[in-house]
């Protein structure tokens, strides 16, 4: 496991985190322009962000390959995290507070060797 530094604060959204089953139906929505490799999907249980490539999507509806949380984890300028897991197609990484909590935080808010 590696240790990065938060460059910059990353803030979370409000909205509640997605956590994806395998082969669960999601409605399939727009893609992001920002983080391209993202999709919106909407479950019964709520919606947010899911890179498509998770996806076997079919006509505006998809069923989920790979599980997936959309968990995002805030942090600070200058905090240290550990890294758990990593989505560098995405840009994203799966990082560890000192304080334990887990989540997804964008590697351009992050100081990566």
């Amino acid at each position: 496991m590696s240790i990065v530094v938060a460059r910059i604060a990353h803030k979370i959204p409000d909205r509640a985190p997605l956590r994806l089953a395998v082969g669960e139906h999601v409605k399939v929505g727009e893609r992001d322009t920002e983080w391209p490799e993202f999709v919106f999907v909407t479950t019964h249980h709520g919606s947010g962000w899911v890179p498509a490539r998770r996806l076997s999507t079919a006509s505006g509806s998809a069923v989920v390959r790979a599980a997936y949380d959309t968990t995002e984890l805030p942090t600070e300028a200058g905090e240290r995290l550990e890294v758990v897991a990593e989505d560098r197609e995405s840009g994203w990484l799966w990082c560890r507070s000192s304080r334990g909590r887990e989540g997804w935080v964008p590697v351009k808010t992050l100081n990566v060797s």
